[in-house]
């Protein structure tokens, strides 16, 4: 992920006395990667994150693991919507693609 993918991505970070807890990994409008810290989490990061990505984006994708119970609930909550799913070839795990549209 680290060499391949972020190379090409758009990363914005989140920081917290200095200390990096997070990040949004964006490719044109397609969250690749979105990820807080456990020890933050429900602390509002992992929005501001995406408020920044729809700032700049506007609408966005995702594709979220179908067993990735925490980022299905965060996407829901925030309010991506989609139920279209397909098998990710390299790990063998359904996935299910999401989208969310700014009002």
């Amino acid at each position: 992920m680290r060499n391949v993918y972020l190379a090409y991505a758009e990363t914005w970070v989140c920081e917290v006395h200095g200390c990096v807890v997070g990040f949004i990994a964006l490719i044109e409008a397609e969250i690749g990667g979105l990820f807080v810290d456990p020890g933050f989490h429900g602390q509002g990061l992992g929005r501001a994150l995406v408020d920044k990505a729809v700032g700049e984006k506007g609408p966005l994708s995702v594709e979220v693991f179908e067993q990735n119970v925490i980022g299905r609930r965060f996407y829901d909550a925030y309010g991506f919507r989609g139920a279209e799913t397909s098998l990710h070839e390299s790990s063998g795990h359904v996935t299910v693609h999401m989208t969310y549209t700014p009002k």
